[in-house]
């Protein structure tokens, strides 16, 4: 098919930039993987659940039945269950190349005059001995469950890491009526005083989850941290400590916590490889943008997690501006900053929020002491601490990369984005951006097919409100390949 702009991933900044453009007269098409609209943060149980209070573990309800209402009356044409594996520059556009349903074997192709990229983030999980074992999850991915399929990962669940995603994952779960053994924080709360004007009005929600943790009794252990998990065929128990200022665990303060669940997590990163891919600028782990959400690259916008985690306040406000902006440029005029003043405010304050919870909430130093040479670090390869350390000491490896050729660390299913960053602190050096061609796996049949316009019809190929209710999605899939909400928000 042929469009003006696809829109990739229909979170809150992809929702919201469809609609700003397609309200101005843009032909929008809307990928996303999922066969709902939402993206995590607005992610709903499915129909079929029966769910008596669906917002029940949501914040922000009203603004999304605004976004729902909104794409249903809309003329934006909604691609569900479009797996996005690549976006190719043409001489007359860009084309979009996706794999259909959940099978991921039929191809799709969406020929469009301009991109923007909405494709989210991911969480970082810093390995540690016993992470590996069944009953461990990360922090979004119990956010998935609980909210998507109405289910937790056990009956008594630890919450651990750094962020400030892990407030509404154990308040989510204490309401769900999980025996929550504790909230283990790596990061000390007295730093949110130094950062107490940018997170201003974060603190309402942030003040919110709290009495909901103090309301079920959950203990809160600040600068603590998970050393061990334990268990034979799955979780048992975990055991924690406290850490002192340089990161290093003060002796005499282990403690074991009987668990069946650990919700783990240390914070996110973006979803950069489409804009990788595409030859995008990066600043640091984000895609870089201009005032109105370009890249460095002709006819590419990018919004949301994708230039840098901050909540999906964040993302909506530069969605809206890239939905306009976009626009304006595709009917030839020149976009006019005035008009998406208010998002433009917004969008900066949230950003100095932003950056002020990521100096509060930054990994605990010398984590990488703790990881014995046996702790599983890339999980798909199954290649251990001790392998990347002998390829650094032994063989000479100075770059993950060449860490990755020595010991397939990085090779697997997840192509690094789960163990990129511990296999970068193990090698002692930063993460370096991965130029994947392909967002994620294609079967060599669609790889040998000829270039033509292969979108055709398809169950959820259909303008929005035309086709299924957008009320609800189905499945949770792999939580630590989705997008997941940065918290208080």
């Amino acid at each position: 098919m042929r469009t003006d702009l696809a829109v990739i991933g229909a979170g809150p900044a992809g929702l919201a930039a469809s609609l700003a453009a397609s309200a101005r007269g843009v032909r929008v098409a809307l990928l996303d993987a999922e066969p709902e609209p939402g993206g995590q943060y607005y992610r709903r149980p499915a129909a079929g659940l029966r769910a008596r209070r669906p917002r029940a573990p949501h914040g922000r309800w009203r603004t999304w039945t605004r976004l729902r209402d909104g794409l249903a009356a809309s003329s934006v044409r909604r691609l569900a269950d479009h797996h996005v594996w690549c976006v190719e520059r043409r001489p007359d556009g860009l084309t979009v190349h996706a794999l259909l349903g959940p099978e991921q074997e039929q191809p799709a192709e969406v020929h469009a005059r301009a991109v923007l990229l909405a494709t989210g983030g991911h969480e970082v999980v810093l390995p540690f001995p016993g992470w590996t074992l069944p009953g461990v999850v990360t922090a979004g991915g119990a956010q998935a469950m609980l909210k998507g399929g109405l289910v937790v990962p056990g009956r008594t669940a630890v919450v651990a890491g750094t962020g400030p995603l892990l407030l509404p994952v154990a308040a989510g779960l204490a309401a769900a009526g999980v025996s929550v053994a504790a909230l283990v924080e790596s990061a000390d709360p007295r730093r949110l005083v130094r950062y107490a004007g940018p997170l201003v009005g974060k603190l309402p929600e942030g003040a919110g989850y709290a009495a909901g943790l103090l309301r079920h009794r959950v203990p809160f252990l600040a600068r603590h941290t998970v050393v061990r998990a334990h268990g034979d065929e799955r979780l048992t128990g975990v055991t924690v400590a406290a850490l002192d200022a340089h990161g290093r665990l003060r002796p005499g303060t282990e403690r074991h916590l009987p668990c069946d669940a650990l919700a783990v997590g240390h914070g996110m990163l973006p979803h950069t490889d489409l804009a990788e891919g595409l030859g995008c600028r990066l600043d640091g782990p984000a895609v870089a943008v201009d005032g109105e959400q370009r890249t460095d690259v002709p006819g590419v916008w990018a919004a949301g997690e994708a230039t840098g985690i901050g909540g999906a306040a964040l993302a909506l406000a530069e969605g809206h501006i890239a939905g306009r902006s976009a626009a304006a440029r595709l009917r030839g005029t020149a976009p006019d900053p005035g008009a998406w003043a208010p998002a433009a405010r917004a969008r900066a304050r949230l950003r100095a929020s932003a950056s002020a919870l990521d100096a509060v909430y930054a990994p605990p130093g010398r984590w990488t002491d703790r990881v014995t040479d046996d702790t599983v670090v890339c999980r798909c390869e199954e290649v251990d601490a001790g392998a990347v350390r002998a390829a650094v000491a032994g063989l000479g490896a100075g770059d993950p990369r060449t860490v990755k050729l020595l010991t397939r660390a990085g090779m697997g299913w997840c192509q690094g984005r789960m163990c990129g960053p511990a296999v970068a602190a193990l090698a002692g050096c930063a993460p370096t951006p991965s130029r994947r061609p392909f967002a994620r796996p294609v079967p060599l049949g669609v790889l040998a097919r000829p270039h033509a316009d292969t979108a055709g019809p398809h169950p959820t190929d259909h303008p929005a409100g035309t086709g299924p209710s957008t009320d609800h999605p189905a499945g949770t899939g792999r939580p630590a390949d989705r997008p997941t909400e940065r918290g208080p928000s």
